[in-house]
């Protein structure tokens, strides 16, 4: 390719020149043609009375004003006699380190959730460490560069519950400080201040000062339809939205449901027959199953696990997995807290004796042994029609 010396180049002549070759613009800043007709810029200077070239990226990427900005930023660099290539090289692979080491900060803490893994107490320890920061810190900056997470970051997940969920948020602070701290001491956490803990403390009231909260949140009732319908149409697997749909539609207890077993369904009578062992009372409660409960028995047919509603290991959910789900739908209340809708409902919707609602939640009746297996098989039924009042009021839009 010949060279041609012009003077100052200009946008509108850039565009009209198509011959192969060199145009210099002034300080050592030229238009390169290539044969087949690309266009880009080319910055040549002289280092160590050698002359160097460098290339500043394609025209159709810079204009020529960004062009010869790049050019008097390499000037400067030359002035500091620096080679502006080898600076460039050097930010490069600076970049690349830094990007070799980014994580977010769910990434980290997941990894640190693993590699001590051998060190928790029991599996339910463990389990219950990742899922207090899935519930309450994922959904605020799991996807944050974990050097990106702030203060006001932290206080944002710990202020709504600090009040109502002191024992939880002082666990939660806990396991957040100590993925900041592990991220710092891999070299993923940059700029990390050490004393974030105690600006943390103080910028948060003392619990002791607190008024505690006695009552678990509940959704109102006039909202319960709304609220199944966003878990219905989340992206939480099948097996999850059942789950809680079937806690929701029973009035169980989570727990009743987490560690429901098929050996526990009575089909033909249509009803969930959980044992005294595992009832809060220590008595069997029976619950009828409302035909849409049914429905959902039936979708988790498939699950091969002694378990209704298994996770992919085959084990039972944590508690903590229905709240990350209710928390990433935006809702406030708690799982147990549908209980209290229910009753709520119950009082206020329907005509249902208040024996027969308190014996849907397995509440004590207060009649002595005997006048309550008298009334047994009676409120059975007449709980039958409560539980399918209930979901059909959950149900119907």
């Amino acid at each position: 390719m010949g060279r041609q010396v012009r003077t100052r180049l200009t946008a509108v002549g850039i565009k009209a020149l198509k011959q192969p070759g060199y145009y210099a613009d002034g300080d050592g800043l030229y238009l390169q043609i290539s044969n087949s007709g690309t266009k880009s810029w080319i910055f040549r200077f002289m280092r160590n009375k050698r002359a160097r070239e460098m290339g500043l990226g394609s025209v159709s990427t810079y204009t020529l004003a960004e062009a010869r900005d790049r050019v008097r930023k390499c000037r400067q660099l030359l002035d500091e006699g620096i080679d502006p290539i080898e600076y460039r090289q050097a930010e490069r692979e600076k970049n690349l380190a830094a990007a070799s080491t980014r994580r977010t900060f769910a990434e980290c803490a997941h990894e640190y959730h693993w590699l001590h893994a051998n060190g928790w107490k029991n599996r339910k320890h463990a389990d219950q460490w990742i899922n207090t920061l899935t519930a309450y810190a994922f959904p605020v900056f799991g996807t944050k560069d974990v050097s990106d997470v702030s203060k006001a970051d932290i206080l944002r997940v710990l202020e709504p519950i600090w009040a109502a969920k002191p024992e939880t948020a002082s666990r939660v602070r806990q396991r957040i400080r100590a993925v900041l701290d592990w991220a710092a001491a891999r070299d993923y956490r940059h700029g990390h201040d050490p004393h974030l803990r105690d600006q943390v403390a103080r910028s948060l009231p003392k619990t002791k000062d607190l008024k505690k909260e006695s009552h678990f949140a509940a959704c109102r009732y006039v909202e319960v339809n709304a609220a199944l319908q966003s878990i219905i149409n989340s992206t939480a697997s099948s097996a999850v939205k059942n789950a809680l749909e079937f806690t929701i539609l029973t009035a169980a207890r989570s727990g009743e449901v987490r560690g429901a077993k098929w050996s526990e369904i009575d089909f033909e009578g249509k009803r969930w027959i959980i044992p005294a062992e595992r009832m809060k009372a220590k008595r069997e409660h029976r619950i009828p199953l409302s035909p849409r409960a049914m429905q959902i028995l039936e979708f988790q047919r498939e699950n091969e696990s002694e378990l209704i509603f298994a996770n992919d290991r085959k084990a039972s959910f944590s508690d903590m997995t229905f709240t990350a789900l209710l928390r990433r739908l935006g809702h406030a209340f708690t799982v147990h807290g549908f209980r209290s809708t229910f009753r709520n409902w119950a009082a206020e919707q329907t005509a249902f004796p208040r024996e027969v609602c308190e014996a849907a939640l397995a509440h004590a009746s207060g009649k002595d042994a005997t006048e309550a297996a008298y009334f047994r098989s009676d409120l059975f039924e007449k709980r039958r029609q409560l539980m399918e009042a209930w979901a059909n009021y959950c149900i119907t839009k």
